[in-house]
């Protein structure tokens, strides 16, 4: 539809540089920016009222119905996607019994995160230590080929 590049763009600004000057160039930006907002606001009202329109013609039911005569596979799965979510929103987390199977594999789980949290903090301390020794070596390694210069040129 109405595409602009970089270049475009570019060529814009430096004719409304040289056309306005730099003096005005900021009141100008500003226009521009509220005319954009009120076109977007305007367009956001059109399309949201063409919705609302839709909504009471019954337009999004034929669509739905259109959708699952169509794709029968994806719409049972929709189905099924909507019952989980609202089985899982009406499980009550105050009604949780930790004693149970569910509450001890979470515990499990839980010991397991902390063990595998702090060998991974183990071996990043570990190879810290190491990056640091060969740094530590290589360091020393420069300063004695430094030494050894200054006493060939002495």
């Amino acid at each position: 539809m109405f595409d602009l590049g970089w270049t475009e763009l570019l060529v814009i600004g430096v004719v409304a540089l040289i056309v306005v000057g730099p003096k005005d160039l900021p009141v100008l930006f500003r226009n521009v920016g509220r005319f954009v907002g009120k076109a977007k606001g305007m367009a956001r009202e059109f399309s949201r009222a063409m919705h609302d329109a839709a909504d009471e013609a019954g337009v999004n039911e034929v669509a739905k119905g259109l959708k699952t005569a169509s794709n029968p596979v994806g719409s049972a799965m929709d189905g099924i996607k909507q019952a989980a979510q609202e089985m899982a929103s009406s499980i009550d987390p105050a009604k949780f019994d930790p004693g149970s199977e569910t509450g001890k594999l979470a515990a499990q789980r839980a010991e397991d995160a902390k063990k595998i949290q702090a060998s991974t903090a183990r071996a990043a301390a570990e190879r810290k230590a190491r990056e640091a020794e060969e740094a530590l070596a290589k360091a020393e390694a420069a300063e004695a080929a430094l030494k050894t210069d200054d006493e060939a040129k002495s």
